[in-house]
């Protein structure tokens, strides 16, 4: 009997133990399998970029700032600019709100209050961004044409990089609180308690424990809005203009990468050299948020060394 106890024991230890293993490898092979996916995808956009490359040098290409595909001129710097702009600009003003809301919904409100605001979080993160941009249009173009550009001593039409920019940041804004929200609560309460209990006020624990202890949990909420804005298509493709020119002020007309691609995907893209150069673009995007992810996982690393608690 305790023979036979000892072997079910055994069979059962080893099952679980192929099975462990199995699904080492499966998680094993699902990790090289997303590298390989991403290196097919950077190596497709290479070779089909391949045409405009040829034809034009790179420094050439991102320099200038002459774009018409029906002449074959392909200068992809005002759409560089555009897009460093509206990021520029998104970051600016939707990283302090993100910051404060959070620090606001996870260390004071308290019940129905801190219920109410969260869920107008979610709702927020869960709209389209094509109805932000459609609200935009109906609001925030007038007002910014109207009123905001003339204030300052600009002419607008209301659409332009300063509009795209006020809205992106209404857009990303939510998914930062959210994940910023997430990393203050997840820290201990002992961490409040002990700089409570040695005479810091409530604002100072904040500011020098909590912040600094949740710091790389909000750096990942802020580089997610990155991403997010940098890779934006409808909303600046409703309410930048569409102008491939370097703007002179944040309310003039522009471009972004992304909207490039838009506006002159259809007809445009049966010409050969054409739809390399709108590849190429692609190509850009992909590697930027690859560097600039790349980069941020080392900076995070060196928070969470720096922090840990």
């Amino acid at each position: 009997m305790a023979g036979s106890t000892e072997s079910r024991s055994q069979r059962r230890l080893d099952r679980r133990l192929l099975i462990e293993r199995l699904s080492s490898r499966w998680l094993q092979g699902a990790g090289y399998f997303a590298i390989a996916l991403f290196a097919l995808i950077v190596l497709a956009l290479l070779y089909q970029s391949l045409p405009l490359l040829s034809e034009y040098s790179l420094v050439q290409a991102l320099t200038s700032s002459n774009w018409d595909p029906a002449q074959n001129e392909f200068g992809f710097l005002p759409a560089i600019v555009g897009t460093i702009y509206v990021t520029a600009l998104t970051m600016a003003m939707g990283t302090p709100i993100a910051i404060l809301a959070a620090i606001y919904i996870a260390e004071y409100a308290e019940g129905r209050a801190k219920t109410i605001v969260s869920s107008f979080i979610d709702v927020l993160a869960a709209i389209p961004s094509v109805i932000f941009g459609l609200v935009a249009l109906i609001v925030v173009v007038p007002f910014v044409g109207d009123y905001l550009a003339p204030a300052v001593g600009s002419s607008a039409t209301g659409l332009g990089i300063f509009t795209v920019s006020l809205v992106m940041a209404i857009v990303v804004t939510p998914f930062m609180i959210s994940l910023s929200v997430e990393s203050l609560e997840a820290l201990p309460d002992e961490l409040r308690e002990s700089s409570l209990g040695v005479g810091a006020t409530k604002w100072e624990t904040i500011r020098s424990v909590l912040l600094r202890a949740a710091g790389p949990g909000i750096f990942s909420a802020v580089l997610l809005g990155f991403g997010r804005v940098f890779g934006a298509t409808i909303v600046p493709a409703m309410l930048i203009g569409g102008q491939t020119h370097l703007p002179s002020s944040p309310f003039a007309t522009g471009q972004t990468l992304p909207t490039l691609i838009v506006n002159d995907f259809g007809e445009l893209m049966s010409l050969p050299l054409t739809q390399s150069a709108l590849i190429f673009v692609g190509l850009m995007l992909v590697l930027v948020v690859w560097l600039f992810n790349f980069t941020a996982m080392l900076v995070r690393r060196r928070l969470q060394r720096r922090w840990q608690y």
